[in-house]
Parts: structure tokens; C-alpha cells; sequence
């Protein structure tokens, strides 16, 4: 195996081959990564156009991990990974405006009513403040599915609140503000699990489901007694209700979530 801090002490002539090793090495981590995403996609992506793309990813963790900072190669790694691929399936633009637009329309129409009444927005009170029907509205969240991807690159922070920046960045830079100074990483889990825990119990039992025992959402309607299509609802809910969330805390633009 060929370790990181060898590939950097190596000379250019070495380097190339020892590169290769490592994209071998760890090409099950790019396949893990990949995978996890796709199950969230529509049926047109296809899962080798993103190991193709979390290569690239690899490449570019490898040429600009720091050794001396106080962070694994793998954790790094696999953050740049993920970022390349959600840049890569948001360059590729596959959601339609239109759809955008309405996503758009229902996060504002959360952030109004939940300020207003000071607790959760029902779907039906939703659906009335954007002016469509019960059906509409849950075919609006179906519809969200993809897009809907939480990432941490969608954390970056600011401290004007009006340039973001991806958070990978504080990692690597060996002399400049970093994350830890900023905003330290026990900070950023308090913030994440007090949004999670604001939640509606049923999209906090979704999102636990989902993405920490990593059930499918076939499977989490078998537990919870609902069909396959109401778990994505409840799922794609939640997630918009977490950025807002998540956004504002960080000093993000909540506006900006696509």
C-alpha cells in the first residue's frame, strides 16, 4: 500500500505511478461514495459516470492534501469525492427550472409560515400558502428527489455572509483561517443535531433511518407502515426544512439553496 505522506516526499518521476496506486487504493471508497449518491438520483444517472467523476475527486484530494494538518487522508479524501460528484450532477443540470423555481417558492413559504405560527408547518397549510392542491404539493416533494442532496459543501462559511466558500478549503490551508478557528467541528455537530432535533419526529426518524442505519426508503415504509412514495415526501420535507435551518445558523444565504 502507498501512503500519502510517502506520495509527497516522493520525486516527480515516482509520483505518477505512485498516484495510480493510490487511486487504485482507494477506488472501493470512490464506489462507496458513489453509491450512497445515486440512490438518491433519478434512473438516468449512471452510477459509472460518477465513479468516473469521484476520480477526479481522488486526484485532486491527493495533490492537495496537507499532510500536516490534523486530518485523515480518507476523511479528506472522500469530502472531495463527494464534492466532485455533486458539482459534476449540478453542472449537469438535469432538474428543470421550473421545478427549481417551485422548491424555491416552498422554502420561502416554510421559512413565512413556521416564523409566523412558531412551530411546524402541516402539509396542508403549505399547500395553501403556495396555492395548490394536497396532490400537487406532494407531487411537488416527489419531484424533489435528487435535489435534495445535503452535502457539506453546501456548509461553506462566510463571515460577511455574502461570498461562500467550500469548507474543504479550511482544511487544507496550512498558514490561513481554518475551520477550527472559525467554526470548530463540536460547534458545527451541536448546530446539526440541534436543527435535527427541532425537526417533526417523523422526519427526524426518516433522516435517521436513511442516512445513519442506511435503510432503503422501500424498506424504512416497511418499518414505519407507510408506502415507499409517502417515506420520499416526508424525506425531501425534511431535508429542505434542515437547510434553512442549517443555512441561517451558519450564515449562509437561505435563498440559495440550489
Amino acid at each position: 500500500m502507498v501512503d500519502i505522506r510517502d506520495y509527497k516526499e516522493a520525486d516527480p518521476d515516482r509520483q505518477l505511478a505512485m498516484r495510480d496506486e493510490l487511486v487504485r487504493q482507494y477506488l472501493p471508497l470512490i464506489k462507496l461514495v458513489a453509491n450512497r449518491i445515486i440512490r438518491r438520483l433519478p434512473p438516468q444517472i449512471e452510477l459509472s459516470d460518477l465513479i468516473n467523476t469521484g476520480v477526479l475527486g481522488l486526484i485532486d484530494a491527493i495533490e492537495k492534501f496537507d499532510p500536516s494538518r490534523d486530518i485523515k487522508f480518507e476523511t479528506y479524501a472522500e469530502f472531495r469525492i463527494r464534492g466532485a460528484i455533486l458539482d459534476e450532477l449540478r453542472n449537469l443540470d438535469w432538474v428543470p427550472r421550473s421545478i427549481r423555481q417551485k422548491l424555491h417558492e416552498l422554502q420561502a413559504a416554510i421559512e413565512r409560515l413556521e416564523s409566523h405560527h412558531k412551530r411546524h408547518a402541516s402539509d396542508e397549510e403549505l399547500a395553501k400558502e403556495l396555492g395548490i392542491s394536497l396532490e400537487e404539493y406532494h407531487d411537488l416533494l416527489n419531484k424533489a428527489n435528487g435535489v435534495t442532496l445535503l452535502s457539506f459543501e453546501d456548509l461553506g462559511y462566510s463571515k460577511d455572509t455574502v461570498a461562500r466558500r467550500n469548507a474543504l478549503e479550511y482544511f487544507k490551508e496550512p498558514h490561513g483561517e481554518n475551520l477550527i478557528t472559525l467554526l470548530n467541528l463540536k460547534e458545527l455537530r451541536d448546530i446539526i443535531a440541534e436543527a435535527l432535533e427541532k425537526l417533526p419526529q417523523n422526519e427526524r426518524y426518516v433522516l435517521s433511518m436513511y442516512y445513519f442505519d442506511e435503510l432503503t426508503m422501500k424498506e424504512i415504509g416497511l418499518v414505519l407502515g407507510i408506502t415507499e412514495s409517502r417515506v420520499s415526501q416526508i424525506h425531501n420535507k425534511a431535508v429542505l426544512r434542515l437547510r434553512v435551518r442549517l443555512r441561517q445558523r451558519l450564515g449562509g444565504n437561505p435563498k440559495d439553496l440550489f
